[in-house]
């Protein structure tokens, strides 16, 4: 008999069946969550969703123009609680911040 491309016989091949585990897959996916800050109170409700666990991305633009100062005292109570959970936080443009719990991790690269 003649030997094959991958140095195995012709008709003599034998097949193995692997399961399906389409269930898992889904089971591995990580949800990202949408926030919005309007008020310096929603940063409560944000910082819950941290301890959580969760992944944020946030859009500050409404808080911004509002009251820029309220935004930086919103930011800054987020950004302490991310650093005490070891966490990870940056900014997306002007108008978003992504929040990550410490099982993620955010690969931060600079535009040059």
């Amino acid at each position: 008999m003649a030997v094959g491309i991958f140095g195995r016989k012709g008709s003599d091949e034998e097949y193995m069946e692997l399961e399906h585990r389409e269930e898992e897959k889904v089971r591995a996916r990580i949800p990202l969550e949408i926030e919005r800050i309007e008020v310096f109170d929603d940063s409560e409700r944000v910082q819950e969703k941290l301890r959580d666990g969760r992944i944020l991305m946030i859009k500050i633009k409404g808080l911004k123009e509002k009251d820029i100062g309220e935004l930086k005292r919103a930011v800054n109570k987020i950004k302490r609680t991310c650093m005490a959970l070891n966490g990870d936080l940056a900014a997306i443009g002007d108008e978003w911040l992504l929040v990550t719990p410490p099982s993620a991790k955010i690969q931060k690269t600079l535009d040059e």
